[in-house]
């Protein structure tokens, strides 16, 4: 189409139209021409960055992430009934937290896709592959991605690659294909990243590596294991990346967005925008008692019993991602605000005076002075920033925070090396292996092994990755025996006295249903799966 209308960063987030299906999303028909667009590489970066970012990955990131990749998987425990369903294993197709994702996993899908579509009409009209073959190839990383994402959540799935054209035809009958067609599906994509990417870029691009890294990960997930440890380890051997040292740094402070550990991250901005540009997990994890007039808080995510009790002894990683009794942060100095008369409560005064010295994550104090007392005593510390810039800590602007969300960062390849290595075998003493594995325990201030089985390494990724929306998917790839051991023997319930554990998981628990709305509109989502590949 000679002029074929197109979005761009801005413009793309608030005008992009929905159509009928919720997974088909086209640019609406305004904006500016392929013609007089795309000439430049900052014209080229600008419209790219916009899939990086909150107002694309928003609808999973929030709320979903937590109740698929951590309630579901019991890390996390919650009181909110739209997600208690996840915890108690009873997830029907009608949660808002499976249309939530679904939305966003398929709009990235249709911005992306519409988007090297626009970038290849430039370069046949004349346009420069040096600047536009790049931005196609971070198009293909990103939507491996989330069809990666979607065949681990959902199983079989759509494959949709031209959502414009199937708008304009307004034939929505589109069928799922089986899960192995989406996984080789988002492997392709991947491949077409990694061949397209530079090496090196500036932090927060995806590279090169970032592609390999994916690409480790979905081989481990296929069990693959020659192919995922030879991605893995020329990820490793490139040095461009490293473990931070600083593990609970990661994750309180956007000061440490895109650092050196990080492949692959959601990038956000504390903003009041309504899309979504701001990362959200700050309420949704922060207990109460840290709540100010700047920053919301109300802990509907705790860290369950199984979660806890998973850390070894002197593991730095648990003040990194669990705040319990005894959790300081001197810098944050929450206060209660005078009233309108300038005096304060009697509870008021004794949380400020309590908060003098910085806040104290305390089970014995009173709650409406300061204290915190809940089912699991504990609440989540990893990627909560603070009670806001005027009480220590940084800007927060209501649910919203400037903290990048990583979704793949170097400690993932270092333990996928050492998995891949020991592959099928019962355990492994290869040097290489336990020098990749044992950097993480380094960090974590653990000591060494000697030997790994796979329990080593799951127990390791499992505290390594707590509360990042991943344990869910480490527990479905062992298969569904595995799993069950797993997750039937996980104490779900609270303190004191109040137990939980699933006694009803069965193998159509290990994907998650199709939502129900989109069933309604797409009835083809019902059907038997088909094949997408011809061989």
């Amino acid at each position: 189409m000679k002029n074929r209308f197109i979005y761009v960063i801005l413009i793309l987030a608030a005008t992009l139209a929905s159509c009928s299906e919720s997974f088909i999303e086209r640019p609406s028909l305004s904006g500016l021409t392929v013609s007089n667009y795309y000439n430049t590489a900052d014209e080229v970066r600008a419209a790219t960055s916009t899939i990086y970012s909150g107002l694309a990955w928003s609808g999973y990131e929030a709320r979903a992430l937590d109740c698929i990749g951590e309630i579901l998987s019991g890390n996390e425990h919650t009181w909110n009934g739209d997600d208690t369903p996840f915890q108690e294993m009873t997830v029907s197709a009608t949660s808002v937290r499976l249309s939530d994702s679904w939305k966003a996993f398929y709009k990235v899908n249709g911005w992306t896709s519409s988007l090297m579509a626009t970038l290849e009409q430039k370069k046949a009209e004349g346009g420069d592959p040096a600047i536009l073959d790049p931005a196609i190839a971070e198009c293909h990383f990103l939507r491996g991605t989330v069809y990666f994402y979607i065949a681990r959540i959902f199983g079989h799935a759509p494959i949709v690659t031209d959502p414009g054209a199937i708008a304009l035809t307004g034939d929505f009958q589109i069928p799922r294909y089986y899960q192995e067609d989406v996984l080789r599906f988002a492997l392709e994509e991947l491949q077409l990243a990694e061949a397209g990417l530079p090496e090196t870029d500036v932090p927060g691009r995806v590279t090169k590596y970032s592609a390999k890294g994916m690409m480790a990960k979905l081989y481990l997930y296929q069990k693959d294991y020659e192919n995922a440890k030879l991605m893995a380890g020329e990820v490793i051997d490139s040095k461009l990346f490293d473990l931070f040292p600083d593990y609970r740094a990661m994750f309180n402070s956007s000061a440490n967005n895109n650092n050196i550990e990080t492949l692959f991250a959601v990038q956000h901005q504390c903003t009041m925008n309504p899309w979504g540009s701001g990362n959200q997990l700050n309420p949704d994890r922060g207990p109460s008692s840290l709540q100010t007039d700047e920053a919301n808080m109300w802990e509907l995510y705790r860290p369950s019993l199984d979660i806890v009790a998973a850390y070894e002894p002197n593991d730095k990683r648990r003040a990194g991602s669990v705040m319990e009794h005894g959790w300081t942060m001197p810098s944050w100095k929450p206060q209660k605000l005078p009233q309108s008369d300038g005096s304060f409560t009697v509870n008021d005064a004794a949380y400020n005076e309590f908060m003098k010295d910085g806040f104290r994550y305390d089970t014995v104090q009173a709650t409406n002075q300061g204290g915190s007392l809940n089912g699991t005593r504990s609440t989540i510390a990893k990627y909560v920033v603070g009670p806001g810039s005027k009480y220590g800590g940084e800007q927060v602007i209501g649910m919203n925070t400037g903290i990048n969300f990583m979704m793949l960062r170097f400690a993932d390849i270092l333990l996928i090396y050492a998995e891949a290595t020991l592959g099928t075998s019962e355990s492994t003493t290869d040097v290489s292996a336990l020098t990749a594995f044992n950097r993480v325990r380094i960090r974590a201030g653990l000591p060494t092994k000697d030997l790994l089985t796979l329990d080593d390494i799951m127990k390791e990724r499992r505290v390594e990755f707590a509360f990042e929306g991943d344990y869910w998917f480490d527990i479905t790839r062992q298969g569904y025996d595995k799993a069950r051991e797993i997750i039937e023997a996980q104490n779900r319930g609270t303190i004191p006295g109040n137990p939980f554990y699933v006694t009803n998981f069965t193998p159509d628990k290990m994907f998650l249903p199709i939502p129900a709305s989109e069933v309604l509109q797409d009835p083809k989502l019902d059907d038997e799966p088909e094949h997408y590949y011809t061989k």
